[in-house]
């Protein structure tokens, strides 16, 4: 079925391979395992559309694997289809033209699968077909003849299994055996041209019918399948809604339990190290910077990180086990009520890890309106950058305590948080679809992928890489505005300020007390001119500079506050903790700066608060204009000063503090 052109061995010098797949093929599981950590991700040149290379190195050679989107067919209805179907063509600036298509086949589901196979013989490139999920087609009893099957296709078929490790060496050889080749498939030997479009689709299932018949064998067809009563119970209306948010608490009790002590160890390590390189310097204003302002500032954000890799670690079983598309059928009777498109549920659980990606996914929604309303609301979904704020406030007012004899206040508190973000969000999108953004929702097609085993390789490769990109913003964006707001608090200084060299003077040439120096800072004087605005919502001056500084980033809160009350702070054991901190933090009268129902209000705050610019950034680009993003901007601005007013001052009408 194949004519060979050229030899493999030149052929292999310098190839590029496609992965192109179904969604919940296996095929993010197979790039990372062909891959491991030689990978990268771009945008496509002119688009906001990411896309991930990688390095796959074999004995032999090294060939960059290019993996295209998620795609169930090539016609073309959403970006990503129209990107793929672009790369194939060898249409897209800096990207080259595949030399072979690796097509990744989950062995499962093998009639839809098969029916992008057959599509991408239309673009003239080597085809290689990967099976996944083989562990799971047998123990389904289902038996499948790859040889019989690779004839009828006319290109080699084989069997893959990232979890094991195996596959590697064999699916190079396939690769390395078609490559500079002229493919002549079997489907093509009819004159599609003369076709009408609903005569090739026929000629397609027809086609792919015959293949499947012929080499795979059913040894189960009487049995009930262990998925089907699983799903009656997980995608149940009433019992799977109670199981969601059972195993969402779950998950936020988890993470509070286990991240407690290597969060503790990671805040001793930087107080320890603030401490000897303070120690090491010179005093002045260089030693300050490096201590109280980089390392202080860093490290009050890094000290969450356990908790970021708990959360992917969750999220990424939920994801491998099947479960999430699940979630996705109970919660889209919800959305469909509220006008949004089935598609938008996706998107809008990329967001509880970050906006910018879910905003970004959103692009496989085709009506504009549906695309531009999910955009709207993903903000609201609470990401991973929030993260650190909810822990704080929870670690500060809420630590220790318990309902029920054993379930956390604070797991209790954190769920509580997401779910407003929801249902705000669903409240915003019914209002949303009934205004600016009227349409008809169209209807929802999903397919449930099979129960699972996690793979381990997989999980670990998404902690690695989302802990690193963690870790880079607070290497990068948080460090440079830790430098910033530093300056703005430490400066100007006595010889600068005349108000400030008079106490001086009254205090006997002593060193400023800290509220005496914060307060006359130029971050001061900022959080004082808005004071009056915010006073309302329980907060001081000082929690309005972390306000502002958190615009930048939602967790830059966290680092600010870290340097507002570490300027001069006392030496005793309690102040080396930023949670003991905030607990002793004063106003100028000796009232507590902070409550727990301030510490509330602006956690509220933050579920509704649009505090990323980097967002912001994003919304741009990808409606291609600045009345969305500032539309956004407003509203959740809006919205969050009344949900943090609402919860303080009618706390206080309870007789809460």
């Amino acid at each position: 079925m194949i004519q060979s052109t050229a030899a493999p061995s030149a052929a292999a010098a310098s190839m590029t391979v496609a992965l192109a797949g179904n969604p919940n093929a296996g095929k993010t599981t197979l790039f990372n395992f062909l891959t491991g950590l030689r990978q990268k991700v771009a945008n496509y040149p002119g688009v906001t559309v990411e896309w991930r290379s990688g390095e796959w190195q074999t004995a032999e050679s090294r060939v960059t694997l290019i993996d295209l989107p998620g795609l169930y067919s090539l016609e073309t209805t959403s970006i990503d289809e129209s990107i793929a179907r672009t790369v194939l063509e060898g249409g897209v600036a800096g990207v080259s033209r595949p030399d072979v298509i690796v097509a990744v086949v989950d062995a499962t589901n093998l009639e839809r699968n098969l029916y992008l196979v057959t599509q991408l013989f239309d673009f003239g490139i080597p085809v290689v077909v990967a099976l996944t999920m083989m562990d799971t087609f047998e123990k389904r009893k289902h038996a499948l003849d790859t040889a019989k099957m690779s004839k009828l296709l006319g290109v080699p078929v084989v069997e893959m299994n990232a979890a094991k490790g195996q596959g590697n060496s064999e699916l190079w050889d396939a690769v390395l055996s078609v490559a500079g080749t002229m493919p002549k498939f079997p489907l093509h030997a009819g004159d599609q041209e003369t076709e009408s479009e609903n005569a090739r689709i026929f000629s397609r299932y027809n086609f792919i019918s015959g293949v499947v018949q012929a080499s795979v064998k059913h040894y189960d067809r009487d049995a009930h399948r262990f998925s089907e009563r699983l799903d009656k119970v997980l995608t149940h209306k009433v019992f799977g809604l109670a199981i969601l948010v059972g195993v969402l608490l779950l998950v936020f009790q988890a993470i509070f339990t286990w991240a407690a002590v290597p969060m503790e160890l990671l805040e001793q390590g930087f107080g320890w190290f603030g401490d000897l390189l303070r120690a090491r310097m010179s005093q002045g204003i260089l030693a300050d910077l490096a201590v109280d302002g980089i390392v202080a500032g860093v490290g009050g954000v890094l000290i969450f990180l356990p908790q970021i890799l708990l959360l992917f670690l969750f999220i990424s079983i939920l994801e491998d086990t099947g479960y999430m598309s699940r979630a996705a059928f109970l919660l889209d009777r919800l959305m469909s009520r509220v006008g949004l498109h089935g598609k938008a549920f996706l998107p809008l659980m990329s967001s509880f890890a970050c906006a910018i990606p879910g905003i970004m996914a959103t692009r496989t929604i085709e009506n504009s309106r549906d695309r531009f309303a999910t955009i709207l609301i993903a903000p609201l979904m609470s990401c991973s950058a929030r993260l650190p704020v909810y822990t704080l406030m929870i670690g500060a007012f809420f630590s220790g305590q318990v309902v029920f004899g054993f379930l956390s206040i604070g797991a209790v508190l954190m769920l509580a948080m997401y779910v407003l973000g929801i249902t705000v969000a669903v409240i915003v999108a019914f209002v949303l679809k009934r205004t600016v953004l009227k349409s008809d929702p169209a209807p929802f097609i999903m397919e449930l992928p099979p129960y699972r085993v996690p793979n381990v390789r997989t999980i670990l490769q998404n902690m690695y890489l989302r802990a690193w990109m963690f870790v880079k913003r607070a290497g990068t964006v948080i460090l440079a505005i830790s430098i910033i707001l530093w300056g703005l608090m430490y400066f100007p200084r006595s010889a600068d300020n005349a108000s400030i060299s008079q106490v001086e003077v009254a205090n006997g040439g002593a060193p400023l007390p800290e509220s005496v120096q914060l307060q006359n800072s130029y971050a001061g004087r900022l959080g004082h001119a808005i004071e009056p605005l915010i006073r309302p919502l329980g907060y001081d001056w000082k929690i309005g500079v972390a306000l502002i500084a958190s615009f930048a980033a939602r967790e830059v809160l966290v680092s600010t506050l870290s340097i507002i009350y570490n300027v001069g702070k006392d030496e005793n054991e309690e102040s080396d903790s930023l949670i003991g901190a905030v607990r002793n933090a004063r106003r100028p009268d000796g009232t507590l700066a902070w409550t727990p129902l301030t510490a509330l209000s602006l956690m509220v705050f933050f579920v509704l608060a649009m505090q990323c610019m980097s967002t912001l950034a994003i919304v741009r680009r990808e409606t291609n204009s600045w009345r969305w993003p500032l539309f956004m901007l407003g509203y959740m601005t809006v919205l969050a000063y009344v949900g943090a007013l609402i919860t303080y001052q009618g706390g206080r009408l309870l007789g809460l503090q």
